[in-house]
């Protein structure tokens, strides 16, 4: 009779849980204030590590995205789940994940960071999840009227086997840290956990995130489309359990933490554009059908277009820090505000384009 409370959403629960608290233990750990995982900061990241943009601050191969894809490999093979497909308008998703990652790091930060950064007391998160949830009704209102982007095809083994391959070569890199690659001595990409705990969570969290579907905007179209709480119900279980962990912890009773707007890490209180950015990353992340996370899992499980759209957040990490588009903690980039603004036409365009008529 037990196995009949081992639900999904039990464990989905369970999963979003232990995903928050690591979340919060990875900054102990060494990783950044507010960003114990923060997956369009870490592919931005990954991209000044190879050199692609050259913001000091901000490069370090991030061994939990390799996780992330090595974890979510395993369990799709394990459970026979690696089905190698893709060949659906690659094009659209490659710069739909770029304008995602634009809109990111307008806020600093994807999907998942604004909970944790609200976990740890930092109010602009507020206005980044309201974003979030405009961008996703927005795109929900496209999917209503039959927005898709064409079938997928079957494609051939060596195609899906690309992006597992390619983290299992970054993580090579990131093991013997050849010369060539870049690595921050100051600001967020000098801060990192221990290589192998980082990597020990990525592949659990990969794991659980490929058995579970774990989307954090997923969650809130779910909810607006087809009144389904079952993805929501992770988001709020991570919530919960970062910010139960970082009382746990004191980072609250220590002053690494305080609640407010004003001086939070690596943070700025530029209350338009967070939520604009984020409501580009809403509505993109909603047309692509997954956030970052989502998108980094179904690449690992043999979804070319996946794979395509995480080499679109690598571009829009580089075009965002060589052009003046990210953010800092004194406001959004000098040219961060017309590029939303750019991206959330691109996105409507398409939106329209793609509907079923």
């Amino acid at each position: 009779m037990a196995h009949q409370y081992w639900t999904p959403r039990v464990w989905i629960i369970l999963g979003g849980v232990a995903f928050g608290v690591l979340a919060s233990l990875l900054t102990k750990w060494g990783n950044p204030a507010n960003m114990g995982i923060c997956v369009a900061c870490f592919y931005r990241d990954i991209t000044g590590g190879l050199g692609l943009h050259r913001a000091s601050v901000v490069q370090y191969l991030r061994p939990e995205i390799m996780g992330f894809v090595l974890g979510a490999f395993i369990s799709a093979s394990a459970f026979k789940e690696f089905r190698p497909r893709g060949g659906s308008s690659p094009i659209i998703r490659f710069l739909l994940g770029a304008f995602f990652m634009i809109g990111a790091l307008v806020f600093l930060g994807c999907p998942i960071r604004a909970l944790i950064r609200l976990a740890g007391g930092d109010l602009n998160g507020i206005p980044a999840l309201a974003g979030v949830v405009v961008g996703a009704f927005i795109g929900i209102q496209f999917l209503k009227k039959g927005y898709n982007l064409g079938r997928t095809r079957i494609v051939s083994r060596a195609s899906a086997w690309m992006m597992p391959l390619f983290m299992v070569a970054l993580l090579i890199l990131i093991i013997f840290k050849p010369h060539f690659l870049f690595f921050s001595e100051k600001g967020p990409g000098s801060m990192y956990a221990p290589l192998i705990l980082s990597l020990l969570v990525g592949l659990f969290v990969g794991f659980v995130a490929q058995k579970t579907r774990m989307c954090f905007v997923g969650g809130w179209r779910d909810i607006m489309l087809v009144r389904d709480f079952y993805l929501f119900s992770g988001i709020a279980a991570f919530f919960f359990g970062a910010i139960i962990c970082n009382y746990v912890l004191g980072n609250f009773v220590s002053g690494l933490y305080h609640w407010g707007f004003e001086n939070q890490p690596v943070a700025h209180t530029s209350h338009l554009w967070n939520f604009l950015g984020m409501a580009l990353a809403g509505l993109s992340a909603t047309l692509l059908g997954g956030c970052p996370l989502r998108q980094t899992i179904l690449s690992s499980e043999g979804d070319t277009d996946a794979g395509i759209t995480v080499f679109g957040f690598i571009m829009g990490a580089g075009f965002s820090h060589n052009f003046l588009l990210a953010s800092s903690p004194k406001g959004p980039g000098a040219f961060g505000p017309a590029a939303v603004i750019i991206g959330l036409v691109f996105c409507l365009v398409i939106g329209f384009l793609m509907m079923e008529r």
